[in-house]
């Protein structure tokens, strides 16, 4: 059978296209003496195609910096110019904005084929990608974020590569600072990008960033992320008003407290920093989280009212600024906090075999959950894992360490200094953003049970190479994290004030404390099914019930994604 095709010129591409005859069909009904009508079902198209466009959602691409170097990498050497990958970056950001107020492109489409002894599969699938980013309508495609942005460079690549693929209309570039250092340098790479005529003049005064919640808590732990978050947003919401940029932040969060996450959304929006929002607010929605706002009409329209009655809220709420007093002191508690953090998640040798043993951490990756690879790459420890899976993994046991490690050494240091005592209370009773985030720590506290990350130290846990004993002291630093942060908080309980959570708690607990003693017997008897070879039936039964569990348990911890 032949296919009718539709030609092309009876096809809506554009909103433009259909919202003017929309108007028309409006206006004309409203002229007619048909206004009911009008400002029924035609309103309400129009309502939506203004919302939505014809897409009903613009798709981002995502990639991370390394792989635009590696394909750049093998342009230049295809062209015979040298190794980009090894020049340094006074060097890129010349060649690139010489390349860029150019009008020939680098290298024909498809010419990558031509030499595979230079060109990498990894190279081939990024050049592909723009390819298909130029084959696109613009409406469908909105950002491309880099991921592990470090540098100007990183951003100009993808100017570049766009330019080369033939885009039309290229997506606005959005680098994503995700580790504590890319965060403290952001404002100074941003200021870079600002300052070449090249760049200043293809973003047309608007510039969009993406802050990194998740893994920069994996790399410095939870008080310093978000003590560099706060600072980084400050900054460069500095440098974008020298150069009067209109600066959006893309706040990449995910729904656990480790990930930036916060379940009441309006104290979290007020919780940044002043004068970064202004209006603008684009936020990450992951996991069990789409569901818990958005899986049901009447839930989309509160998690909406609750984000507009928010950023309406932060722009006629008057909070303290921090005073230069609390900036020392943030930065003191920092320091303390990264390295007690870092102290065991990179430097005690015995931590990455007792993370291994003791969560479902290797179990997740051979799941068929998750939208993305557990690890970037596939080997590699900790630093190699997704934020996701990390914190993940760390829920199931109900231990919750990223989100509370290197907290409690950090108060207790300045509740010994009687001088910086009494302005760490001052902070905390004064200072909202502060508070929320003490909060929030304290609230993952109390729905910690190390009663039960010991079970699955006992079920699991071999004792080789002094990996028990750190669990040990790994649940001593939990209690006495609990104690600091009481005692800051003024409580004799954790989140004493808060009859909703322990209620929820009291009745919750009994049930997932089930869960997660069968998911570590689960977990034992599938790591001696591997050491034993057995049959492949009795596997995939022990494999669909831990998968069971951990949404039973996922489910039961809450804020989770």
């Amino acid at each position: 059978t032949t296919r009718n095709h539709i030609p092309l010129d009876s096809i809506y591409l554009t909103k433009s296209q259909l919202m003017s005859e929309l108007l028309l069909v409006h206006r004309s009904l409203c002229e007619t003496g048909n206004e009911l009508t009008a400002n029924g079902r035609v309103l309400n198209t129009i309502r939506s195609l203004s919302a939505f466009g014809l897409t009903l959602v613009p798709l981002d691409v995502r990639q991370e910096s390394t792989r635009h170097t590696e394909a750049l990498d093998c342009i230049t050497r295809h062209l015979g110019l040298g190794s980009y990958e090894q020049w340094d970056e006074s060097t890129r950001i010349s060649w690139i904005q010489k390349e860029l107020s150019s009008n020939r492109p680098l290298i024909r489409n498809k010419d990558w084929h031509t030499n595979p002894n230079v060109f990498t599969d990894t190279s081939i699938d990024t050049l592909e990608t723009f390819a298909m980013i130029a084959d696109q309508h613009p409406d469908s495609l909105g950002a491309y974020v880099i991921s592990q942005a470090t540098s100007a460079s990183d951003v100009l690549a993808v100017l570049l590569l766009q330019r080369n693929a033939g885009v039309a209309q290229p997506l606005r570039v959005v680098p994503l600072f995700e580790t504590l250092d890319d965060l403290n340098i952001a404002p100074t790479t941003m200021e870079t990008l600002f300052d070449l005529p090249a760049y200043a003049g293809s973003i047309s005064g608007k510039q969009e960033v993406m802050v990194g919640y998740s893994d920069s808590a994996k790399d410095a732990g939870r008080l310093a992320a978000s003590w560099a978050q706060y600072t980084a947003q400050e900054r460069l919401a500095q440098v974008a008003a020298k150069y009067n940029i209109d600066l959006t932040f893309f706040h990449g969060k995910g729904g656990t407290v480790g990930r930036g996450g916060n379940p009441a959304t309006f104290n979290a929006i007020l919780s940044h920093a002043p004068h970064t929002i202004n209006g603008y607010f684009r936020v990450t929605e992951q996991g069990e989280m789409i569901n818990q706002n958005f899986g049901h009409p009447d839930r989309a329209e509160r998690t909406l009212d609750i984000y507009t009655a928010a950023i309406c809220a932060e722009q006629h709420t008057e909070r303290p600024v921090p005073t230069t007093q609390w900036r020392d002191l943030m930065d003191q508690l920092s320091e303390i906090s990264c390295n007690a953090y870092r102290s065991i998640v990179r430097e005690d040798p015995r931590f990455v075999p007792y993370f291994r043993s003791a969560t479902p951490e290797l179990e997740l990756s051979n799941l068929n959950i998750g939208s993305r690879p557990a690890k970037r790459r596939a080997t590699g420890g900790v630093e190699s894992l997704r934020a996701i899976p990390w914190i993940f993994a760390w829920t199931q046991t109900r231990l919750n360490l990223p989100t509370w490690l290197g907290v409690g050494e950090a108060i207790q240091a300045m509740l010994n200094d009687p001088q910086k005592s009494q302005e760490l209370r001052t902070m905390y009773n004064d200072w909202g953003s502060f508070r929320t985030t003490l909060q929030l720590v304290e609230m993952i506290l109390a729905k910690s049970e190390p009663a039960i990350a010991k079970h699955y130290d006992d079920m699991l846990v071999k004792d080789d190479g002094g990996a028990k004993e750190l669990g040990m002291e790994v649940r001593k630093m939990h209690a006495q994290t609990e104690q600091a942060v009481m005692d800051l908080a003024g409580h004799t309980t954790l989140c004493e004030t808060n009859a909703l959570l322990n209620r929820v708690l009291h009745v919750r607990n009994p049930y997932v404390d089930c869960m997660n003693v069968l998911q570590a017997e689960i977990l034992k008897r599938l790591r001696e099914c591997d050491e034993d070879a057995v049959e492949d039936e009795e596997k995939k039964l022990l494999k669909d019930a831990l998968l069971i569990s951990i949404t039973g348990i996922a489910n039961g911890m809450g804020n989770t994604g």
